[in-house]
């Protein structure tokens, strides 16, 4: 292994390494990590010595950059300040989302504000764009998101992007654009405008999210559905401006300049330097217009090596280029290791130079473009299980018509048109209509690929032992057909393939209580059936915490039908993402206090009961209509044993007195989802005496505007001699309950999977 090669492994483990802990070492256990790194690599022992630099390089950019979150005294207070909006705002229904790079507090002078923060303003009747400055009354909260199994970790994504604050935009008079126009020479400035150009000549048009992407990486205006056809195909990275992106257009650049310059007459520099200039230059150009993901920093960097290896007269190898770019991307920022993308970018470089390494003979045009698709499906098949618990299937076939249609010609089209827009708009004009009439025969292809009943496969993530054997099994699956034993890679898959999720024995249940904000969702499971019991909040058409939070959590849980959605009432924040779970994981059965929403649902009412795997259901209530539509929330009790957990919906004190008078002691469980998410209308004094829970699990967002779980609430559980425990400060909450009626002490999905970048109760 050469000293490349040993630089860029051993970064890439400790930066690794780095991610994997749950909270961060001293500022001296982390100075110690490099003193010790630098020693070992000045002893010639290289590979532990980078490990170590790498380790104690992540961890010290982990505490600089945690140190600039918002202190908890300044949450939810109103700030007026001075910033410069950071990148192109995304419409979201009726509100404005974006970045702002602070510039200057104003009042308090005092407060303690990070340079940079993500704002959403409401209800705006003004548009602010990338590059404006802007002065703003905003209140502000430290970085929090749903956290479940299998969900998004958006606390992560934040921490990635350098965000160490969200909030939003005060209504205030003096809230107004401030200062000169921005600079053209911005970077963010010229990709507004690009941006707001293409939107107004692609108004109305079916792709014009898809140009968009195709043009700068702007990813915004995609649509859901449309997402869903890339994921199903396998074709999200022709899309995303990426590494073969830049390649492409700095490829192009590089065999155009060199052909005009061989033309002209005698210069300073031989065409090929100029035509590595060229290339170099259109590369940064492009990037700069993506954003400068991971991606394009990974082929920029390549990109750059290559070309100076040229200007320099040296031959460089392509793997030795690729190790390179990983090196430098890695430790410019040692958080991408937490990216997909550049696991998945390198991946598919990596896979396509060994197997380009491997052939005595170039097959032709098409056949090469075949073999590249299809080694790529099965060299990236590991993380695409890993990361998103799906793999497509038709993608060696959507490649096949999608990198020569959407990439080799249409990116080029996308702008060509673009920069006619600016040339000669008419022009412009014409050439996007043409572009736009051609890629939407590409997509009809694609959708059609989509459709087909086993275009995509999705498991649940494969435990950490498997994923190592699978990346083997890979390796040998696609290793030259001279090597024996290339059949074993098949069976080096079987554990990631068949691994499942371990589902509770007979007449045991598990009880997840879902972190989705200020609502509640909770999954019931036992041996061989689940249950879902109501949906969280929709915030608008294309966003909702059904297809959010709940599809991901039972894809997670290896959860392929749901038999029975349980929607306790019509309140959006316990029915917003039912349609949703309806569509993707349709039921055996419905039962709602609004039955009339749902086809085929029944109303719940009290004495409805049945029996899975020798666990007990029945519906306590409603026991009678209730003019408040809190009070006529299904009420659920699921029994094991001599143990029970109660799912109460919002109800209020009126009804719980109700349940009080009909089932008196039979209310006693062990483990309740606190009525109405902690409301002091609920959870009454005479209601916890005849339940005696010993857990009290309460759905509440976190800094909610009602400020639940209110105090006095609290109270009264723990007066009760229950424990309480929140989703807002634990994340998702599991509970176990044994045949027996053994109770296991709730997981709190904050404590078991948290990272240092996460907030921990």
């Amino acid at each position: 292994m050469d000293a490349t090669a040993t630089a860029a492994l051993a970064v890439i483990i400790g930066l690794v390494a780095a991610t994997l802990l749950p909270a961060l070492p001293s500022p001296a256990a982390v100075a110690g990590a490099g003193a010790i790194g630098l020693l070992l690599w000045l002893l010639k022992q290289r590979l532990a010595g980078w490990t170590l630099l790498a380790l104690a390089w992540s961890l010290s950019q982990a505490h600089w950059r945690l140190h600039q979150n918002l202190p908890p005294a300044w949450e939810q207070q109103d700030i007026r300040l001075e910033g410069t909006i950071a990148d192109i705002p995304q419409p979201r229904d009726e509100n404005l989302r974006f970045d702002l790079k602070l510039e200057r507090l104003i009042e308090p002078p005092n407060a303690q504000v990070p340079p940079l923060i993500r704002l959403s303003w409401y209800r705006i009747d003004r548009s602010p764009k990338a590059g404006e400055h802007w002065q703003l009354t905003v209140r502000l909260k430290r970085p929090h998101g749903y956290f479940n199994p299998g969900g998004l970790d958006y606390e992560q994504w934040l921490f990635l992007q350098g965000i160490r604050a969200t909030g939003y935009v005060r209504e205030d008079a003096d809230n107004r654009l401030i200062g000169s126009p921005p600079s053209p020479w911005n970077p963010q400035t010229w990709r507004q405008r690009v941006f707001d150009r293409l939107t107004s000549a692609l108004s109305g048009h079916p792709l014009a999210g898809i140009v968009i992407a195709l043009t700068m990486g702007e990813e915004s205006a995609i649509a859901p559905d449309q997402w869903e056809v890339l994921r199903r195909t396998g074709t999200t990275h022709l899309i995303a401006v990426s590494g073969s992106h830049i390649g492409l257009i700095a490829g192009l650049v590089y065999f155009a300049t060199r052909r005009l310059a061989a033309l002209l007459p005698a210069q300073r520099l031989p065409p090929p330097d100029v035509a590595a200039l060229a290339s170099l230059a259109a590369a940064i150009l492009y990037s700069a217009l993506a954003g400068f993901s991971v991606p394009t920093q990974r082929a920029l960097v390549m990109i750059a090596v290559v070309m100076i290896g040229s200007l320099g007269r040296r031959a460089t190898r392509p793997m030795h280029s690729l190790l390179l770019a990983s090196l430098a991307v890695s430790l410019y920022d040692p958080f991408c290791v937490l990216a997909p993308g550049f696991w998945l970018s390198f991946g598919a470089v990596a896979i396509i130079l060994l197997d380009l390494g491997y052939r005595l003979r170039a097959p032709g045009w098409w056949a090469s473009l075949w073999r590249i698709n299809w080694i790529t499906a099965v060299g990236l098949a590991p993380l695409l299980l890993l990361f998103f618990q799906q793999v497509s299937l038709v993608s060696p076939i959507a490649n096949l018509l999608g990198v020569p249609t959407l990439g080799l010609a249409g990116i080029p089209l996308c702008l060509t048109a673009t920069l006619l827009l600016f040339l000669a708009p008419a022009v412009g004009d014409w050439a996007l209509t043409a572009t736009g009439a051609y890629l939407e025969m590409v997509w009809r292809l694609l959708e059609v690929l989509a459709q087909l009943p086993l275009a995509q496969w999705e498991h649940p993530p494969p435990p950490a032992w498997a994923l190592p054997l699978a990346l083997l099994g890979t390796i040998l699956l696609l290793a030259p057909r001279g090597i024996r034993g290339r059949w074993l890679g098949g069976v080096l898959w079987l554990p990631a393939l068949t691994a499942v999720p371990q589902t509770p024995e007979l007449g045991a249940f598990r009880l997840t209580l879902l972190d989705v904000g200020q609502g509640l969702a909770a999954v019931i499971q036992t041996r061989n059936h689940a249950l879902v019991f109501d949906t969280g909040a929709r915030f608008g058409p294309d966003f909702d915490l059904g297809s959010a939070v709940i599809a991901p959590f039972l894809h997670n849980r290896g959860i392929e039908r749901l038999d029975t959605l349980v929607v306790s009432h019509g309140d959006n924040d316990h029915a917003g993402g039912a349609e949703s779970v309806l569509k993707e994981f349709p039921p055996a059965s419905i039962i709602s206090s609004v039955a009339e929403r749902y086809p085929e649902a029944s109303s719940c009412r009290a004495g409805q009961s049945w029996t899975w795997d020798g666990v007990n259901f029945a519906m306590l209530g409603p026991l009678q209509p209730a003019p408040n539509d809190n009070d006529n929330s299904c009420v659920l009790k699921v029994a094991t044993g001599a143990a029970c957990a109660l799912l109460t919906g919002d109800i209020e004190k009126p009804a719980e007195l109700q349940l009080v008078d009909r089932y008196g002691d039979g209310l006693h469980c062990q483990v309740v989802v606190a009525p109405h998410h902690g409301s002091n209308s609920s959870s009454s004094a005479e209601f916890l005496s005849r339940l005696r829970p010993s857990y009290g699990l309460i759905p509440a967002g976190y800094r909610n505007r009602w400020r639940f779980p209110h105090p006095e609430v609290v109270a009264r559980y723990r007066a009760a001699g229950a424990e309480i425990l929140t989703s807002a400060e634990a994340g998702a909450i599991t509970v176990d309950v044994d045949p027996d009626g053994l109770i296991s002490k709730p997981k709190i999905h904050r404590l078991e999977q948290g990272r240092f970048w996460n907030d921990r109760p």
